[in-house]
């Protein structure tokens, strides 16, 4: 991974170019008023290769914070790290001016126009009993029906790892889902083919680590009252060890959702009103690599099951530009990227996220069983129907039978079984993949970003459990082209049936930027499920307990005391005798 080591020789040799500083002055600006950031450049022909290299991009800090708004567009410097030179200063010019720092500053304490809508209350949910969960060892954490191991890494910044739920029958713990799980690789490419521009295809967990560039978590903002937080303990590039403070928080949420729930009307003979809420455990953390943001959640409800999802926010990577208005543009020049402020390109680009899931139902001995939703016409003329739909099963025997591209016309449900552990029913015990809304790469096979990144090729695979393939971009990704992927081993089309199999999913973003993203993106997400299938004999939440009156305790904010009900103070509370 590019580390503080590389970076730091990346800047101090940027600063003693003479002819990147000739640059700058010709543009009117002084090295002390700008940012400068080493960025990866993936790998586009063997003269990048037998060197570290990175390219060094500059912005300017004065008047924000946000300097990622201000680009010096066009200036690059390449750098050979190892070496301690300069390869090349690419600064094509164009006279496209540095973006205005106003409007960019996103810190409330910035913020000097009145809010144009009603002010919400503070809003805090309490727990005057204290938390549910407990974390034994710094890393043990049980809450509800479930057990699981939770660390922080360097490279993939959160691993969950022997996850068991308790049986509600029997309530002896189970394996359930996977022995290990975390975020594999993200993989960013923007979509800019211009020489200063074309390698931003970021591999953001291979080339700088999401634990890396997790930093601590704002307490109330990023997680509510009562939560745990987690270190990281990560080390340096010469061996020395570091703490990352308060870079995961794990905590209880309740949103106002419904566990499950059913009315019955009192002409039917019954007058039932029942409902439980859901109320569910959460473990998070937020990655800032560069300037984007993404908040990882793997949130464990219950019912058994287990939602991971990803959220973006942060900056955009945005592209300076002569035009103010779209209305400048010459008729001539196609605008393909969109304007998000004066000056201000915001170019479109991907996020995918890939996840390795090391599946262990009941045991080590997995297999994948696709279930094809098909049309299937009726034409016995046994009813007036015209279609239904069937579902066929069928187990995957090998790799290539495993690899999926999800398809809105062509429906399938996604099943890991223990072919040897079954229901009272003879089902075989089971969990299910349940994608959300997800984005696929549209790049060309052969494209060099995702030759590197063809793990993305597909948004399933299954492969079997072989302890060196762990990371979906390979073990080493920077300057990396392809040679060690996920999709290199699947090639091998090695049997998966009844096997210790991996689950690798792609959960994709396509982005188009718009002016609401500027100068900071409010947060968008999206997640996938893994479900229980068979692994339960009945609902295994039926003897949830149902909320009361008498329950939650009374509160309410004082002004007497407090003169502003805007402090973080907890307001009081009474419980019922």
């Amino acid at each position: 991974m590019l580390s503080m080591d590389d970076i730091k020789v990346a800047l101090q040799i940027t600063s003693t170019s003479e002819e990147f500083n000739k640059s700058i002055m010709a543009r009117g600006l002084k090295f002390p008023d700008l940012t400068c950031v080493p960025l990866p450049l993936g790998w586009f022909g063997p003269e990048e290769e037998g060197r570290r290299i990175a390219k060094v991009e500059c912005f300017v800090n004065q008047g924000t914070p946000n300097f990622y708004m201000r680009p010096v567009e066009g200036l690059v410097v390449i750098v050979d790290i190892d070496n301690r030179n300069i390869l090349r200063v690419l600064d094509p010019g164009g006279g496209i001016p540095v973006p205005k720092a106003e409007n960019t500053d996103y810190r409330h304490q910035a913020q000097n126009k009145p809010s144009k809508m009603q002010p919400v209350n503070p809003i805090s949910i309490e727990q005057p009993q204290g938390p549910s969960f407990t974390v034994e060892d710094g890393h043990i954490v049980r809450w509800a029906n479930w057990i699981f191991h939770l660390k922080a890494d360097q490279r993939a910044g959160m691993v969950i790892s022997k996850a068991m739920v308790q049986d509600s029958e029997t309530g002896a713990f189970r394996s359930v889902v996977m022995y290990k799980g975390f975020a594999s690789e993200l993989f960013v490419p923007h979509m800019d083919c211009s020489q200063n521009w074309y390698f931003k295809s970021f591999m953001d967990a291979g080339e700088f680590g999401l634990g890396a560039m997790a930093l601590a978590l704002v307490p109330l903002n990023d997680c509510p009252r009562y939560s745990y937080y987690m270190d990281g303990v990560f080390v340096y590039a010469d061996g020395r060890p570091y703490i990352q403070p308060n870079m995961i928080c794990i905590f209880e949420k309740y949103a106002g959702d419904i566990g499950w729930r059913h009315s019955e009307l009192p002409g039917n003979g019954f007058e039932i009103r029942e409902a439980r809420p859901k109320i569910t455990l959460v473990a998070r953390m937020a990655a800032s690599v560069g300037n984007y943001d993404y908040i990882f959640d793997w949130e464990f409800q219950m019912d058994g099951l287990i939602r991971v999802q990803v959220s973006l926010s942060g900056m955009l990577m945005v592209k300076g530009t002569p035009y103010e208005n779209p209305n400048q543009v010459p008729s001539n020049v196609e605008m393909s990227t969109p304007l998000v402020s004066e000056n201000v390109l915001g170019v479109v680009h991907d996020h995918f996220i890939t996840f390795h899931l090391d599946m262990d139902i009941d045991g080590s001995n997995n297999s994948f069983v696709n279930i094809n939703l098909v049309k299937e016409e009726n034409l016995g003329g046994q009813s007036p129907r015209k279609s239904i739909l069937k579902a066929k099963r069928q187990v995957a025997k090998n790799e290539e039978d495993a690899r999926i591209k999800l398809k809105l016309y062509d429906p399938f449900e996604f099943h890991f079984i223990n072919p040897s552990r079954f229901s009272r029913l003879g089902n075989p015990t089971g969990y299910k993949l349940v994608p959300r809304a997800t984005a696929a790469s549209l790049l060309d096979l052969d494209d060099p970003p995702q030759l590197r990144a063809a793990f993305t090729n597909n948004e399933i695979w299954v492969t079997p459990y072989n302890r060196s393939e762990q990371w979906a971009g390979g073990f080493l990704v920077y300057q990396s082209k392809g040679e060690d992927t996920l999709a290199v081993w699947s090639d091998r089309n090695r049997p998966i049936e009844n096997k210790d199999i991996v689950l690798w999913y792609t959960l994709g973003f396509h982005h188009v930027p718009c002016q609401e993203d500027f100068p900071v993106m409010p947060t968008v997400s999206s997640s996938f499920d893994l479900k229980p299938v068979n692994f339960f004999e009945t609902n295994p939440i039926l003897g949830v307990m149902p909320n009361f009156e008498k329950d939650p305790p009374i509160c309410w904010a004082s002004t007497s005391q407090w003169p502003s009900t805007q402090q973080l103070n907890p307001p009081f509370c009474i419980e019922y005798a």
